[in-house]
């Protein structure tokens, strides 16, 4: 069953509410290369809809009834936005999910030394990467710097013209015979991706002196000592803006649309919603690359625990209706997924792929090798997401993540699932995922945000 290109289906209209979409969404991404940044991004743009923070609620003593909109943060790094629909919360909510981390480098904790005249600095690569692709690459830095009289000092260096930028240094081919010869996975090791950041020295020091230069710069411009490093979350993400990509400027290349290019669309459709009968979430979540732990990921209680404190502002807390509410409940998990390269054809199974330009993507199930950690849509819930999307028009496509043997991969689904709610997969394909740079394509990301549109405004028969 081969679905129709979506670009074909596009009114005039359309094409310019997808062009300003696409607009945003690249400042969306600029704003946010960090799940720090998506969360302050996400707060900012939630504010000026209308949405208030679960804490100044419960700090006031209010109580919330339907209409209201309200967000919860956990520890800077998640986020839930609720929007209270006019029906009892535990006939169930319409929840959007994704995750807001990318594959990345993170600097240690010790990670400063000098070696030859030359700074670097040690990294610790954060989930599923292609080591060799982080070389030879302009890179920035951002985060906090936690001090020990309690402040935080945000960093973003090398975003700006006139910033700094940093890079890992490659070995020249004249003298890469031993390296080219080594599988693709061990061409560059872990311990390998130290970042250059210096080599001037500071005149008057006999020892480490680049290092003291160093070092004299940070405390210059940061206010850091090089102890601050101890209690600090830098990041190291690809420096430079999203881009329209292709001579008509069809798709767009930036660092981390893995999986903020879902985030953001869910985002969208949850601020775009004018009223709703049913309670429409848009939960976004950090950790999803390296297995959803950690007080910030989707294992965590931090849903679970926003729920309950929303139905008790509600006055309609109890244990049973956490339970009631959750299990009754709906969730696209978004997460994107892997578009057909015609470079690499021969990993793709081409009737369940997924394909540039033909919209959502639905996956019933996912996982790797017989379906090993994969949450599996039931028909029923699949042929009700079918009906959704038919009514809105949307165009959508189902897909599996390559061939069986192949590989394969997972997403926050199967942890919801967990509560006994319908759980299913739909994102956007991109190509190149998880690289320093990945592709997506304008028409996807616009039908992806009218399918999610779709599914909040969707009443639960």
């Amino acid at each position: 069953m081969e679905r129709k290109n979506a670009w074909l289906s596009l009114t005039e209209e359309q094409r310019r509410e997808m062009h300003a979409l696409c607009e945003d969404y690249k400042t969306f991404l600029d704003n946010g290369k960090t799940e720090r940044e998506c969360v302050k991004e996400t707060i900012c743009r939630a504010e000026k809809a209308g949405y208030v923070n679960l804490e100044q609620v419960i700090a006031d003593g209010r109580t919330l009834i339907p209409g209201d909109k309200v967000y919860a943060v956990c520890m800077g790094k998640a986020i839930a936005l609720f929007h209270l629909g006019s029906e009892d919360m535990e006939k169930g909510m319409n929840i959007l999910g994704a995750h807001i981390d990318s594959p990345r480098l993170d600097l240690k904790q010790n990670p400063l030394y000098e070696d030859n005249d030359q700074v670097l600095l040690d990294t610790h690569y954060y989930g599923g990467i292609k080591k060799y692709q982080w070389v030879a690459l302009p890179l920035a830095l951002h985060g906090v710097i936690a001090k020990k009289d309690g402040s935080v000092i945000n960093i973003s260096i090398g975003e700006n013209s006139e910033d700094p930028v940093f890079c890992i240094s490659d070995l020249l081919p004249h003298l890469g015979a031993d390296q080219m010869g080594k599988k693709a996975s061990v061409v560059i090791e872990g311990e390998d991706l130290n970042i250059l950041v210096g080599s001037e020295p500071l005149v008057g020091e006999e020892k480490d002196s680049v290092k003291a230069n160093i070092l004299q710069i940070l405390k210059d411009s940061y206010g850091m000592e090089e102890e601050d490093f101890l209690s600090a979350e830098i990041e190291v993400v690809p420096a430079g803006k999203a881009r329209d990509m292709g001579f008509d400027r069809s798709m767009v290349l930036a660092y981390g649309q893995d999986d903020r290019i879902c985030a953001y669309t869910s985002l969208m459709a949850q601020l775009d919603l004018e009223h709703t009968d049913t309670t429409a979430v848009c939960l976004l979540v950090d950790k999803e690359e390296i297995g959803s732990v950690g007080a910030t990921g989707m294992h965590s209680r931090f849903f679970e625990n926003t729920v309950a404190e929303i139905l008790h502002a509600m006055g309609q807390y109890s244990e049973l209706s956490v339970r009631r509410t959750l299990s009754h409940s709906r969730m696209i998990s978004s997460d994107v997924s892997a578009a057909f390269d015609p470079n690499y054809a021969s990993v793709s199974e081409k009737k369940n792929a997924a394909y540039f330009g033909r919209g959502l993507v639905f996956n019933k199930y996912t996982g790797s090798r017989g379906k090993s950690g994969s949450n599996d849509a039931s028909a029923e819930y699949m042929a009700s997401m079918r009906h959704i999307m038919d009514d809105a028009q949307v165009s959508w496509q189902t897909a599996e993540l390559g061939k069986v043997d192949q590989g394969g991969g997972g997403t926050i689904a199967y942890i919801s699932a967990n509560y006994g709610m319908d759980v299913i997969d739909s994102g956007i394909a991109i190509l190149s995922m998880h690289a320093p740079w990945e592709i997506s394509c304008k028409v996807d990301i616009y039908e992806g945000y009218r399918g999610y549109l779709a599914f909040l405004k969707a009443h639960r028969s």
